[in-house]
């Protein structure tokens, strides 16, 4: 079916991912896997990439390993260096849709406006800036840097020069010469200013809190490298679980010792001092909390950006705009001919979750207005046969968040072998067919238990406490506007994967369309537990030949 007949015909699929990031292409995969190919990936943009395809700006390139930061059974033996730049990381996703046969089920150019959860249909009504269609379930993979975030500052609508977020840049506009000011100084900005500080004519940088800065101990990988990954695979799969290893040690300080974080801090100290002379400079940039308590930036080329004389250091906030200056909020003054934004995105407040209407009509952004909570960071009460791949609570400090959607697809894949065991799998005629075409009844749903996801969250809040992004005294975009860490996982990688290795039953309500009434929890669980007691062994094989 080509792409305009889609636009014209109201169609059904199993299941409908939202965004083609490393969540949504992975869902996809996961799904195909799985013997599943009603589906369909519904993306906002032009082309597949997600964070990696918006985020372009100059120096963009990522902190974890490459061989870490990819797909477990999608290897990569010709990663350039072992911290891959923007333009690598775009490919290999490009890549991916392409080896793994994912281009039939994509919908680009088709941004989502609503999805409605229809109680008597046990489906979601999905409209789409091109289309309208039904799923019976939703797997939102938006992820939680995809919407930026520019904060609300007087004046800036009337400044007569150019302004643009870091996930935004604009390309066409030249920044030689210009007098630049870079409001931020997170994981991006630290990319941005030794990129063009060696162009622009003046930069300023607008910084309210000092990051922990560590070297970036970055090399091209040789060609030998790559050969020897190349002929022998398993020499690449035991880089990544060296990298991986390193850091499961490294996250237990984070999280149980964060009292033994002070010889990090030296390090990070010793760095600044090699490339910062100026004692008051170091004063500036030198943090007052616990270093990890933000997550650590990597870089071995800022702090000597920050040492030329062509850059200024404002150690306060953009408070407000007047005309072409801008007004720190401890009153200095800046000229400007460019403004760029690099204060993040709505992370504990993704506004995806004002397009997901649940059961009772309300949406899942009303669900959350006191803090985000799922179970499991996949499912939230009160929106049956949803789940989102890098949810509440599933971030992390130190490590790969591909390791966490890896966990997250686990979790995906067992429960749509749940819902197809209890007959919620349907095709547009109603009739049965095999694996990868829809059978069954199509009227069933599975809602996540309200007390499940309180004992869950209790159990993450709990173990959050002593945590150094808890403790560390510092105030980060990990916590929400209560004050509640809702982004970051409080233990290792292996601990989430354990807990997200398959679903248990006892944490849902089934819920059949017959009267739209909820079977009784026991009954349901004595037939889930039969019909899964023939297939547990054979669910564990398939899931164990991904991870």
């Amino acid at each position: 079916m080509g792409q305009h007949e889609h636009d014209r015909v109201r169609e059904h699929v199993h299941v409908a991912v939202v965004g083609s990031g490393f969540g949504g292409l992975g869902a996809a995969v996961r799904l195909r896997r799985e013997g599943m190919t009603d589906f369909v990936v519904l993306e906002r943009a032009d082309s597949v990439g997600g964070t990696w395809r918006d985020n372009s700006y100059p120096g963009c390139a990522c902190d974890v390993p490459s061989h870490l930061y990819s797909f477990s059974f999608a290897p990569n033996p010709d990663w350039p260096r072992t911290f891959s730049g923007q333009r690598h990381i775009r490919a290999y996703l490009e890549h991916v849709a392409d080896t793994f046969g994912l281009r039939p089920h994509l919908r680009l150019n088709h941004e989502v406006r609503q999805m409605r959860w229809d109680s008597d249909a046990l489906h979601w009504e999905i409209e789409t800036s091109r289309a309208t269609l039904t799923a019976d379930v939703i797997v939102s993979a938006t992820g939680p840097l995809s919407d930026p975030k520019i904060p609300v500052i007087p004046g800036l609508a009337g400044f007569p020069g150019k302004v643009f977020h870091s996930a935004r840049w604009d390309h066409g506009y030249e920044l030689r010469g210009k007098r630049v000011a870079m409001i931020g100084t997170g994981a991006s900005a630290i990319q941005i200013v030794p990129a063009i500080q060696p162009e622009v004519g003046r930069l300023t940088l607008f910084q309210r809190t000092p990051p922990w800065v560590m070297p970036r101990v970055d090399r091209a990988i040789s060609g030998t490298e790559r050969r020897l990954h190349r002929a022998l695979p398993f020499t690449g799969t035991l880089r990544r679980r060296l990298l991986w290893g390193i850091r499961e040690l490294q996250v237990q300080a984070f999280t149980k010792r964060p009292n033994e974080l002070g010889l990090i801090e030296s390090l990070a100290k010793a760095n600044m001092a090699k490339a910062i002379r100026d004692p008051a400079l170091r004063a500036k940039l030198t943090p007052s909390y616990r270093i990890g308590c933000k997550r650590i930036l990597l870089s071995s080329s800022y702090y000597p950006a920050l040492a030329r004389p062509n850059v200024d250091l404002v150690a306060s906030g953009l408070a407000e705009v007047r005309g072409s200056t801008l007004v720190a909020a401890d009153g200095t003054e800046t000229e400007a001919d460019a403004i760029v934004f690099g204060t993040g995105f709505h992370v504990t407040d993704m506004p995806i979750a004002e397009r997901v209407v649940g059961a009772d009509g309300t949406t899942l952004a009303e669900a959350w207005k006191d803090g985000m909570q799922s179970l499991r960071g996949a499912t939230a009460a009160g929106f049956p046969n949803w789940m989102t791949i890098i949810g509440p609570n599933t971030g992390l400090g130190n490590s790969s968040m591909i390791l966490m959607i890896e966990s997250q697809l686990n979790y995906m894949a067992d429960y749509l072998r749940q819902l197809d065991g209890l007959g919620g799998r349907r095709s547009a005629t109603g009739t049965g067919g095999g694996p990868g075409s829809a059978g069954g009844s199509g009227r069933v749903a599975l809602a996540p238990r309200p007390a499940a996801v309180r004992a869950w969250n209790r159990r993450v809040q709990k173990r959050m406490e002593r945590t150094v992004w808890n403790t560390g005294g510092c105030t980060s975009w990990y916590l929400d506007e209560q004050g509640r860490n809702t982004t970051v996982w409080p233990g290792t990688t292996a601990e989430f994967r354990r807990a997200t290795r398959e679903v248990d039953l006892g944490e849902y309500e089934v819920i059949r369309a017959a009267a739209a009434v909820r079977v009784p929890r026991q009954a349901e669980k004595r037939g889930a537990d039969q019909r899964a007691a023939g297939k547990r062994v054979g669910s564990r094989a398939a899931k164990e030949s991904v991870r």
